[in-house]
C-alpha cells in the first residue's frame, strides 16, 4: 500500500526539481548568497545596537592573536606574519604618540605606494583612533594639494619613494604649518620629520585600547578619493560600515582562510585596501602584495606563491590576454578572480586561456550605497537582483536623456522607470539602512550626488552616474558613464579637471574634454576639443608639457581636435555627444587632429597610418 505513495512522492520531488531548474534556475545560488548577506547584516546590526563596533583593525588584531605565526603579507620575497605587522604597526602608533601632538579623530593623509609600511602606518594610526586619507600617488601639484586640504588632514606621511612628489607641494604645506613625515631614517629636506629612526627607540607593545574604540558604525575611518562627475578629485567619506562591507566581499564569493590573495592594484584604491586587504584580514588569509602590476610577471608570481585568489579590473584582464602565448599558462592554483569592469569577450578569453577560474564580477562606487555581486558567474553581468535583495537594497533604473545629460521627467513631474532590457540610470534609495555618507569638504559635492523627489515628494536617491540595463532574468549589465566623466585604465577621469589644466595656457580660449571608445579596449580614452584665441597660434608641444606636468597618465588626452567654434547645448553646456560619436578618425572628422606621442614629447598630426596602427594594436595606448 505504501509503494504508490512513495512513488507519488518521488514523482512530485522530481517534478519540483524540474520546475525549479526550468523556471527558477538560480534559486539555490540566490538563496545561499542571500543567506550570507543576511548573516553578515545581522552582525552589523549587533554593532549598531550595542554601540561597540569590531573594526577591520580589531579583526586584524584578533587574527594576530589567533594565528600569530601565519604569513599575512608577502612582499618582494619577504614574509611578514600577522604578529610581525601587528608589532610594527604598534611601533608606528608609539612613535606618533610620543613624537607628535596627534589626537584621536585627527585626520592624517598618506602619500605612499604599495609597500608593507603602507599597512603599518594605516593600522598604527587607526590604533590611535585617527582617520586616514589615502592620496593617489599618480596625481601631482595643484590636484594633490587640493586632495590633501579637502580631507582636512593635519599631517602628511610620505613614502621614501614619494619624496620628489612631496617637494613640489612642500612650500605650500609649510606655509599652512602642516606637519610632514617621511618613511625614512634621514632626509635632506629642511623641516621634514623622519619615522624609521624613531621606530628604533619605541616599544612594540600595544597602545591603550580606548584610543581605537569605535561606538558608531557610521563613524568615518578613511577618506578615499574619487573623481566623481565634476571637478577635482573628491574625498569620499568611508565609514566603518563601508569598510566592514568591503571586507566581506571575498568571503561572500567563497573565500576561505586557506586562500592566498594576490594584490597588484594600488592600495589607495578601495578595491585593494577594503576588499583585498580587508578581505584577507576577515578570512585570516595571506596576501601577496605587488608594488606595481606587471603583466609579464603576473602568472610567475601566482605560481611561485601558490596564489588562489587574484584581484582585477577589466583592463588588467585584457593586458594578461594580450601577452604572448606561453606553455603551461593553466599550470597554477588560481581558482577565483574578484574585481570589476571586464568585458564579456575578455572574460571568455581569460577563462579559455588561463583555465577554469571563477570570475567574481562586482559593482559598487567607492562612495556609493549600493553593491551588486555576480554570484552566479553569468558572463558580462555585474550581478543579479531579486525581490528580497531589492527589499534590503532598494534601487531603480530610470529613463535618462543622454544628449541633455539629465533624467527624463514626465508630465506629472516625476522620473520614470525603464522597462526590462532598456538602458537606464542606476539610482539607489538613501535611507537609514542604506545611508550615503558623502564627501569631506564642500557640502555641495554631496548634495549634487543626490536626486530628490524622484517618484514621490520627499524621497532621496543616490545618483551613481552609471547607465545600466536589467534583463528578463534580473541580471544587471553596465553600459556607460554619464556626465562629465569617463573611465580609462581603471580610473575615473573628471573632464572639468583636465579642461582646467589645458585652459591655464594663455593661447587656449576653450577646451572641451570627453572620452572616445577604442576597439578592444576597456573604457574610453581622453580627447580634447580646443579653440585657440584670436591672433594666437596652437603650440602642441606646450600642451604636451602642461598635461605631463599636471595630470596623471590615465587623465592625459591622447587626442586633440582643433575647432573654430564650440557647439553648445540648449542649456549652454558644451556639446559632447556629437564629438563622442564622431571619434578620432581623421578620414571622417573635418577638423585637424593630433595624437600624443611620448617619443616626440609632443602632439603630432594624427594621420591615417597612425589611426590604423592604433586600431590594429601596433600603437599601444
Amino acid at each position: 500500500m505504501a509503494l504508490p505513495w512513495i512513488a507519488a512522492g518521488l514523482a512530485g520531488l522530481l517534478a519540483l526539481h524540474f520546475l525549479q531548474k526550468t523556471c527558477f534556475p538560480y534559486f539555490w545560488a540566490d538563496l545561499i548568497y542571500l543567506l550570507k548577506v543576511v548573516r553578515y547584516g545581522l552582525r552589523i546590526e549587533i554593532y549598531k545596537r550595542t554601540g561597540s563596533v569590531v573594526t577591520v583593525v580589531d579583526n586584524f588584531m584578533e587574527q594576530a592573536r589567533r594565528v600569530p605565526n601565519k604569513p599575512f603579507l608577502i612582499y618582494q620575497e619577504q614574509v611578514y606574519t600577522y604578529r610581525d605587522v601587528d608589532r610594527r604597526s604598534n611601533q608606528v602608533a608609539q612613535v606618533f604618540m610620543k613624537y607628535s601632538p596627534l589626537e584621536k579623530e585627527d585626520t592624517v593623509a598618506m602619500l605612499m605606494s604599495n609597500e608593507p609600511d603602507f599597512l603599518n602606518v594605516w593600522f598604527g594610526l587607526a590604533k590611535l583612533g585617527c582617520r586616514l586619507a589615502f592620496l593617489n600617488y599618480n596625481i601631482r601639484s595643484r590636484s594633490l594639494l587640493h586632495c590633501f586640504h579637502s580631507s582636512g588632514a593635519k599631517m602628511l606621511i610620505v613614502g621614501a619613494d614619494m619624496v620628489e612628489t612631496l617637494e613640489e607641494i612642500l612650500p605650500n604645506l609649510q606655509e599652512d604649518n602642516i606637519s610632514v613625515w617621511v618613511m625614512a631614517k634621514e632626509v635632506s629636506i629642511k623641516g621634514v620629520n623622519t619615522i624609521l629612526d624613531k621606530l628604533e627607540h619605541v616599544t612594540d607593545k600595544p597602545v591603550p585600547q580606548h584610543l581605537r574604540h569605535v561606538s558608531s558604525i557610521r563613524a568615518a575611518t578613511l577618506y578615499i578619493f574619487t573623481s566623481g562627475t565634476t571637478g577635482l578629485p573628491k574625498a569620499a567619506l568611508i565609514s566603518q560600515l563601508q569598510t566592514l562591507k568591503g571586507a566581506a566581499g571575498i568571503w561572500a564569493f567563497g573565500g576561505t582562510e586557506d586562500d592566498i590573495v594576490y594584490i597588484t592594484l594600488p592600495l589607495y584604491h578601495s578595491a585593494a585596501s577594503l576588499i583585498g586587504i580587508g578581505g584577507s584580514i576577515y578570512l585570516g588569509a595571506t596576501c601577496v602584495l605587488k608594488k606595481k602590476f606587471s603583466a609579464s610577471q603576473f602568472w610567475i608570481d601566482c605560481k611561485k606563491h601558490n596564489v588562489t585568489v587574484v584581484q582585477y579590473i577589466g583592463e588588467l584582464c585584457r593586458y594578461l590576454c594580450n601577452q604572448p602565448l606561453k606553455e603551461g599558462e593553466k599550470d597554477h592554483k588560481v581558482r577565483m578572480a574578484v574585481g570589476n569592469g571586464v568585458r564579456s569577450d575578455v572574460w571568455k578569453e581569460f577563462i579559455r586561456r588561463f583555465g577554469d577560474i571563477k570570475m567574481c564580477e562586482l559593482y559598487g562606487a567607492t562612495e556609493g550605497n549600493i553593491c551588486f555581486m555576480n554570484h552566479t558567474g553569468k558572463i558580462g553581468s555585474v550581478g543579479r537582483s531579486n525581490i528580497f535583495y531589492k527589499l534590503l537594497f532598494p534601487f531603480e533604473l530610470i529613463k535618462y536623456d543622454i544628449q541633455k545629460d539629465e533624467p527624463i521627467i514626465n508630465e506629472q513631474g516625476w522620473c520614470e522607470r525603464v522597462k526590462k532590457g532598456e538602458t537606464g540610470l542606476l539610482i539607489s534609495q538613501v535611507n537609514k539602512n542604506n545611508p550615503f555618507f558623502g564627501y569631506a569638504g564642500n557640502k555641495n559635492h554631496t548634495t549634487k550626488k543626490l536626486l530628490c523627489n524622484v517618484f514621490r515628494k520627499g524621497d532621496v536617491y543616490f545618483n551613481t552616474g552609471d547607465l545600466m540595463v536589467q534583463d528578463s532574468e534580473n541580471f544587471l549589465y553596465f553600459r556607460d558613464r554619464i556626465g562629465d566623466t569617463f573611465r580609462w585604465k581603471g580610473e575615473n577621469v573628471a573632464t572639468t579637471e583636465v579642461a582646467d589644466i589645458i585652459g591655464m595656457l594663455n593661447f587656449i580660449q576653450e577646451a572641451n574634454i570627453y572620452g572616445v571608445a577604442i576597439p578592444e579596449h576597456e573604457g574610453k580614452v581622453g580627447m580634447a576639443s580646443i579653440i585657440v584665441k584670436a591672433n594666437e597660434t596652437l603650440d602642441v608641444k606646450t600642451i604636451y608639457e602642461q598635461i605631463v606636468t599636471y595630470l596623471p597618465g590615465y587623465a592625459r588626452p591622447r587626442f586633440l581636435r582643433l575647432q573654430e567654434n564650440m557647439e553648445m547645448t540648449g542649456t549652454f553646456k558644451q556639446q559632447k555627444f556629437r564629438l563622442v560619436e564622431q571619434g578620432f578618425n581623421p578620414s571622417a572628422v573635418p577638423d585637424p587632429l593630433y595624437f600624443l606621442d611620448d617619443s616626440e614629447k609632443s602632439y603630432v598630426p594624427l594621420t591615417k597610418d597612425i589611426y590604423d596602427k592604433i586600431l590594429s594594436g601596433q600603437i599601444k595606448l
